[in-house]
């Protein structure tokens, strides 16, 4: 089947897979060859597409996937492939995340910190290959 990932930028991803594990509002959800067809909403999380033995990994932040006559199509705003991420600018991003939430005397948007360290810990799984 053949996956594409797009975003407002650029296509990041064009190319076949065997198997693909995206991330829904629901949970994961797995796609194989002949699904039927669907449309969902996706979470922050990470993306696997298997290709033979190989395993490619995205950060996706959110977004709509569409899966019909084989092609699964992934529209998103921000995709990240886990082989670009620099880790340890997601680390620096987890823990200043996790610090903002663990201050209870500082006045923080919890929803936009509980965001940032969804995106972040994202990014690391999909650069750890997790």
């Amino acid at each position: 089947m053949l996956l594409k990932i797009i975003t407002h930028e650029r296509i990041v991803y064009e190319n076949e897979v065997d198997e693909l594990v995206i991330q829904t509002k629901s949970g994961q959800m797995g796609i194989l060859k002949d699904h039927i067809p669907v449309t969902t909403v996706l979470d922050i999380g990470v993306t696997k597409a298997l290709i033979g033995n190989e395993e490619k990994c995205f950060a996706t932040m959110g977004g709509v996937f569409q899966f019909k006559d084989n092609v699964a199509t992934i529209l998103t705003d921000v995709c990240e492939d886990g082989k670009d991420i620099d880790v340890s600018r997601a680390k620096d991003a987890k823990q200043r995340a996790e610090a903002r939430l663990a201050d209870t005397a500082a006045k923080v948007d919890t929803q936009r910190a509980q965001a940032a360290l969804a995106r972040s810990l994202a990014r690391l799984k999909a650069a750890l290959n997790k």
